[in-house]
């Protein structure tokens, strides 16, 4: 992956983090991998466990961003939160995903919260 490409993606978190801090998210841990993938943020809403993917794209619109979370990755992102879950003990606890879309056109970052984005897909 290019500089560039991860500046972006850093970008394109740090924004979606502050985003979702404004919205009352509380941010438990960035970036966690285990030998199934990897999910950009875990946070609580509430008492809701969520699994947030955020994507970010630059020059192109708000659902771009938002269709780059296909099939394939819903699969990976579901086996990865059902690994955290056994491993931290969280069985009884409601849990959901959220994706963060985030658009950089050259002007002001727009960035969209989609709640519930998608069902598990394992």
């Amino acid at each position: 992956m290019t500089k560039e490409r991860l500046d972006l993606g850093r970008l394109g978190e740090s924004l979606a983090r502050q985003k979702l801090k404004e919205l009352g998210y509380k941010e438990i841990i960035r970036n966690y991998r285990c030998p199934l993938g990897e999910v950009d943020l875990i946070a609580m809403d509430g008492e809701t466990l969520v699994f947030i993917e955020i994507k970010t794209r630059r020059g192109r619109s708000i659902g771009y961003a938002k269709e780059a979370v296909d099939a394939r990755k819903k699969r990976q992102l579901s086996k990865v939160a059902l690994a955290y879950m056994k491993s931290n003990i969280c069985g009884e606890t409601r849990a959901r995903f959220d994706v963060v879309a985030v658009s950089l056109p050259g002007g002001k970052p727009k960035i969209e919260v989609i709640r519930n984005a998608f069902e598990l897909a394992y």
